[in-house]
Formats: C-alpha cells, structure tokens, sequence
C-alpha cells in the first residue's frame, strides 16, 4: 500500500519480501554509524520489520516505509514517521535513512519534506521533530532542507542527539 508519492520517490508499507534490502541497509556501517545499536543482523532486522509491520502502538498512520525510486523500482531506504515520549511531551519524529548508493542525489531531503507535508496535511500534527546525532551533518542539513531548525542538545536512550523542530504554519 503506498503512503506517500514524490516526484522521484514511493513510500509503502513494509512487506515481508523487503527483509533482505532492509538487511543490507541495517548491516551497513555507515548508514548506522550514528544509530545507539549500531548495526543488526539480518535475525534482528527480521524482528524489527516484523514490529513495523505488526506492533507499532496506538496509531496506524504512522510508522516506517519502504521507500523506492520510481526510475528503477528499486528499495533504496526506509523513511516514516515515528511517535517518541521526549522529557514528558509526545513527538512525532520524521526519520529518513536512504542507501548509501543514493546519498548526495537529494533523496533524503526529498523524502524529508514529503513526511513534514504528510505530517501536517492530512494528518493535522502541529509539530514535526528530528533527532540527529551531533556529528551527522548530512542528516542535520537534511532536517534543515525539510525546514525544520535546531531546537537543542538532549540525551535519549543514552545517546547524546540533538532535537530539531518545525511548527505548523
């Protein structure tokens, strides 16, 4: 079922059939030099994509897509949004992790910009967030390009990570 469309981009629900690019992607160090677990095996993938699929609380608009390149078809990224409890405020995180052979295209802010718009309309959040490691600047500039702005430093689940925001207008 696709979620979203961009001029370049389809954002779906998860499948089964997605475990082995969502694999690769989890077993790529620098894709997930910043994430706290660092990279998973394809078992842990599996688990994850299963909650993606099937466990994601309270709210079924939300959650992580696949996300595939119209010109070829293929998945090359996982982009959605994610609900997060921060300092007693619940947030809606807007999370883009696209492959490495697609970085610097424009991709990630592609599908950042797509997950504000849905955020705000037809969903009617007030509030978008990201959280990006101090020493990412390709996801902070990516934040940035989608409009949201540094809001501060925070630590989350034992990681140091700073908190961009955007309001809706």
């Amino acid at each position: 079922m696709i979620v979203l469309e961009t001029p370049r981009l389809l954002m779906r629900r998860l499948e089964p059939g997605d475990l082995d690019s969502l694999s690769a992607l989890y077993a790529d160090r620098d894709i997930r030099r910043y994430f706290p677990e660092g990279m998973l095996t394809r078992e842990e993938t599996a688990e994850e994509l299963d909650w993606f699929r099937n466990g994601h609380p309270q709210d079924a608009r939300l959650g992580l897509w696949a996300t595939i390149e119209k010109a070829s078809g293929k998945f090359i990224g996982r982009c959605g949004l994610l609900r997060w409890e921060i300092e007693g405020r619940e947030e809606i995180e807007i999370a883009y992790l696209i492959a490495r052979s697609h970085w610097q295209q424009g991709f990630g802010a592609e599908a950042a910009r797509a997950l504000v718009a849905h955020g705000f309309e037809p969903l009617g959040l007030t509030r978008l967030i990201a959280l990006v490691h101090p020493d990412n600047i390709a996801s902070a500039r990516t934040a940035e390009r989608a409009g949201l702005q540094f809001e501060n430093a925070l630590v989350l689940d034992g990681m140091s990570c700073h908190l961009y925001a955007i309001e809706h207008p």
